[in-house]
């Protein structure tokens, strides 16, 4: 069978809630949806050029979006948060700014907070992060996601699956490789799988990394 679907979108409802809560007229519903964008690229971009990451992740686990008539609520769940407010809380107030004046938010107030993922390689968009750093270092995609799954295993995962596909290590076909360790029940409407699609940039190409991450089986 196919697998086709988003894994998140197709547990909707069941163990997945939307990252963007809001209610919108049909005449403004693409201009919402734009405006989501705006906020998610703008503190990604705002964290690498201001924030030196030495290992070459970010952090940034899931941006949640709050909308009400007169308050724009973000919460930024990162698995290391030291890197944005250790130190410097003026950070925070400086991103509430540029993000206030490139969305032109003049009846509406910004509020940026920011919460901690205990696991932090517990989280897709995490574990695809420091697979793009390695394969950016040019080590072996192979070596890479065993130690992915190293982390991912020590954080209390019941299964993961990573998926790397592109011009793998330089060579000149472009192919899929995929390694799954424990279960990852993608079928199971009922059970708890995160997953992301992460794009790295190398100096031989555009590598896709895809990552599934099953966490527990919601019995309720």
């Amino acid at each position: 069978m196919g697998q086709k679907i988003n894994p998140l979108s197709f547990r909707l409802g069941a163990t997945q809630s939307h990252d963007s809560l809001w209610f919108a007229q049909p005449t403004n519903y693409s201009e919402n949806i734009q405006e989501d964008k705006k906020i998610r690229d703008c503190i990604k971009n705002y964290i690498q050029k201001n924030i030196r990451v030495s290992s070459g992740v970010e952090g940034i686990g899931q941006i949640k979006i709050q909308k009400r008539i007169d308050l724009i609520q973000v919460i930024i769940y990162m698995g290391f948060p030291k890197l944005l407010i250790e130190g410097k809380p003026q950070k925070i107030e400086e991103l509430q700014t540029n993000m206030q004046k490139k969305l032109n938010c003049v009846n509406r107030k910004v509020n940026i907070a920011i919460a901690r993922i205990a696991n932090a390689y517990k989280h897709p968009n995490i574990l695809a992060e420091f697979i793009a750093g390695q394969l950016k270092n040019r080590v072996s995609f192979r070596k890479a996601i065993k130690k992915a799954i190293e982390l991912t295993e020590q954080a209390g995962t019941k299964g993961v699956q990573v998926q790397i596909a592109g011009r793998i290590d330089g060579k000149e076909i472009a192919r899929v490789e995929w390694i799954r360790e424990g279960r990852v029940p993608l079928q199971t409407i009922r059970a708890k799988i995160d997953y992301c699609c992460y794009t790295v940039r190398t100096i031989y190409g555009v590598l896709g990394i895809k990552v599934w991450i099953f966490i527990n089986l919601n019995k309720e």
